[in-house]
This record gives C-alpha cells, sequence and structure tokens, in this order.
C-alpha cells in the first residue's frame, strides 16, 4: 500500500521548505478536504511545505472519500489495531517526503481533524527522534492503556475541540490531554465555545502560532 502526496502548498515564501506539516483529513473525506487551511497557516510559516494525503483505504461507507481504519466495529481493540496499520504506512510515507525535502523529524509537524487526529497521535508518540509538535482538531487518543509500554517521543501537542461536537464527544478532548499529561508531554487544550464537529478560524489562528512556536520559526 502506497500513498502520494495528493494535495499540497509549496512554501509560500517562494523558497526552499524549512518545514514540513502533514494535515490528516476525517474519516470519509480526502486530502482536498483540508489543504486549504495551508493558506491561512503559511501566513505563520512562509517556509513551510504543506501536504494533505489520501488516508490509504477507501472509505467503508463512501467510496469517493478515503479512511485511515475502518469504523464498522468501534471496539477499542480493532479501533487501535486500524491506526497501527494505517501508522505503518503513514511513516513509510513520511519518511519518503522528509528524504525527499532534506529535512528531519524535527522539522515535521502534523495537523489532523477527527481520525486524522486520532492518526497523528499514534504516529507522534512512537515516532523518533520526536517530531516538532502535533495540533489535533476534534480527535481523540487511541489506546491510551498501552502508552505505557509503547511510547517513545513526547511532542508538544495543541488540542482543539468543540464543545457542542455531536460526533466525536468533546469529553475526548479531556480524556486526551489527561493521558498525555500522565506520560510526561507539554499539552494545551483549547475549547472552542459551541462549536460541533468541525474547524474555525479561531481554531486554525491558534493552530498557527503553536506550530511557528514549536518550530522556532
Amino acid at each position: 500500500m502506497k500513498m502520494t502526496p495528493t494535495a499540497y502548498r509549496k512554501p509560500a515564501s517562494g523558497g526552499k521548505a524549512k518545514q514540513l506539516v502533514l494535515i490528516l483529513h476525517g474519516w470519509g473525506a480526502d486530502g482536498a478536504n483540508l489543504i486549504d487551511l495551508a493558506d491561512i497557516l503559511a501566513r505563520a510559516l512562509p517556509d513551510a511545505y504543506f501536504i494533505a494525503p489520501n488516508a490509504p483505504f477507501v472509505c467503508e461507507v463512501n467510496p469517493y472519500g478515503f479512511q485511515w481504519f475502518s469504523l464498522m466495529d468501534r471496539h477499542p481493540q480493532h479501533m487501535l489495531d486500524g491506526t497501527r496499520k494505517a501508522v505503518e504506512i503513514l511513516n513509510g510515507f513520511v519518511d519518503e517526503q522528509l528524504a525527499e525535502l532534506g529535512l528531519d523529524n524535527s522539522k515535521l509537524a502534523l495537523v489532523g481533524f477527527s481520525q486524522g487526529t486520532m492518526t497523528a497521535l499514534h504516529l507522534a508518540l512512537r515516532r523518533t527522534p520526536p517530531i516538532a509538535s502535533v495540533v489535533g482538531f476534534s480527535g481523540a487518543l487511541i489506546g491510551a492503556d498501552v502508552l505505557a509500554k509503547e511510547i517513545v517521543a513526547r511532542p508538544p501537542v495543541c488540542l482543539i475541540h468543540g464543545n457542542s461536537d455531536d460526533v466525536v464527544p468533546y469529553s475526548s478532548l479531556a480524556h486526551a490531554t489527561d493521558a498525555l499529561k500522565n506520560h510526561g508531554l507539554n499539552v494545551v487544550p483549547h475549547t472552542r465555545q459551541f462549536l460541533g464537529h468541525s474547524i474555525d478560524l479561531e481554531g486554525i489562528t491558534i493552530a498557527a502560532e503553536f506550530l511557528k512556536d514549536n518550530f522556532g520559526a
């Protein structure tokens, strides 16, 4: 299984990429669905290359979209197994993109939405050397109970969640924040008042500043 950089934005500065930001979409969507985030994030990161790949599997209920893992069976172990498989494929893609740009993990950040956040967190906690940072919108932490045995990296994490989310429960924010802090991570949680399962401009602004700070840009 091989992923391709379907949707991307070259550095707004017009120069050589100094950072790589991967944007991971949610269940049933595709990379093109989120690549426009790069146009706003690039204001803070003009030297960043942005890639929003399609997840490796066709969505089981939407043949025009993609998924990182199946949601037909939401038993925690099934979702964890699916995430592992997705991250194995995604790690290979990350290696290829970093090599092509001449960058290393310290110049990589992940931005996820919903299932993309779940995937981003799983990868970031298990990839060494540590990546620069992770931003997760409207997501959750999968496999908190196995972290003690598996965590090898502790990048800074920013989690942003609407308190009116009716898809991924808002309580997922506190669960992920507590679990990650208990394992030594620096986690910055943000609640977006009255926001559903979505990303708003204020959240993107928060994300941009967080990414910029942790790249040292």
